[in-house]
């Protein structure tokens, strides 16, 4: 993985580069895991917390069953400066019927309110909590989403996350001593991506004929390495206090230009397919994938100039780097010259 260097560091006063103590929930995930190694380099005391032991890091780490036990959460934050909360259930680890998967993502929403409360407890000066864009909707229609916008959730996943805002915010109106920043990301691509990237990946690799070339939208993506650039920022940044944020690389793609430039990475050619709109929506729809198409044929752009100007943030590497560490780390093939 790329790791951006300390040309590209956040611009932070010299006082707040120093290391910290910080704390990662859902450390063994897709994100948690790199943002650990990420953090580590940087030079920072992490601790990684888990449901899943092992997280491959040279880091203490806390095996946890549930993160509703606001004591033992306290006790474990206790001495961390900053406390980053990663820890929830994505949408493809709860299959079942509607009622089930809205009472299982409710599990997202009691585990941040304990681990807010349990921040307080603890004496955390700051939670970071990576919420999603899904906040803001599921698609935009010429405009990007922008952090004023009225959040409207479409999604049980979505509907978690924003409840999981709203309890935050909650613990810190009662508690106002403790800061909190959110971070909305869309898409996060990046080696081993699970999710509609990590398809899309594996399709493209596997040389199959893809039913998207006449798809028009534009979508807005994140690296990974970006986003872990980003997060440390906002865990330490004095104007980050209290703020929401939408990020992104900055490059809208539309989904055939995404499976062309993953084809470019791979040096392989693309095998799009252009059928007709129509027709693959109700192809999708008898296979039961409805939704899954909706994903790749909408539109969903961010705006992510508050992040650049209040932070002074830019992303550290491109989207075409971005694909082609992704490309390489995942089939571990280089990337094109």
């Amino acid at each position: 993985m790329v790791i951006p260097d300390a040309q590209t560091a956040s611009p932070l006063a010299e006082t707040e580069k120093s290391p910290s103590h910080i704390l990662v929930t859902g450390a063994s995930g897709f994100i948690g895991r790199a943002l650990v190694d990420y953090l580590v380099q940087r030079g920072h005391a992490v601790t990684a917390v888990s449901r899943t032991p092992g997280t491959g890091n040279l880091v203490k780490t806390i095996p946890i069953n549930e993160y509703t036990d606001i004591h033992r959460l306290s006790n474990i934050f206790r001495g961390q400066d900053t406390v980053i909360h990663l820890a929830a259930l994505a949408h493809r680890q709860v299959p079942g019927n509607p009622q089930e998967v809205a009472t299982a993502f409710a599990a997202n929403v009691s585990a941040t309110d304990a681990v807010a409360k349990a921040c307080v407890a603890a004496g955390v000066r700051r939670l970071v909590l990576v919420s999603s864009i899904g906040v803001n909707g599921n698609r935009t229609k010429g405009h990007p989403f922008t952090e004023s916008d009225a959040p409207q959730p479409a999604e049980p996943y979505a509907v978690s996350k924003f409840e999981c805002e709203l309890a935050l915010r909650q613990v810190i109106d009662r508690n106002p001593s403790m800061e909190f920043v959110i971070i909305r990301p869309p898409l996060v691509y990046g080696p081993h991506a699970p999710g509609n990237f990590g398809k899309l990946l594996q399709a493209v690799r596997s040389r199959r004929w893809i039913p998207l070339g006449r798809i028009d939208n534009l979508r807005s993506l994140i690296g990974l390495e970006n986003l872990l650039h980003f997060i440390e920022l906002c865990a330490r940044h004095p104007e980050a206090r209290n703020q929401i944020y939408l990020v992104s690389d900055g490059e809208d793609v539309s989904t055939p230009g995404l499976i062309r430039r993953i084809a470019t990475a791979l040096r392989q050619p693309d095998r799009l397919l252009n059928l007709p709109l129509p027709v693959l929506r109700l192809i999708a729809g008898l296979a039961g994938r409805g939704d899954q198409i909706d994903r790749l044929v909408t539109s969903l752009q961010i705006d992510s100039t508050k992040a650049r100007t209040q932070l002074g943030w830019a992303p550290p590497i491109s989207l075409d780097e971005g694909l082609a560490c992704a490309v390489r780390h995942t089939t571990n093939l280089k990337p094109p010259k």
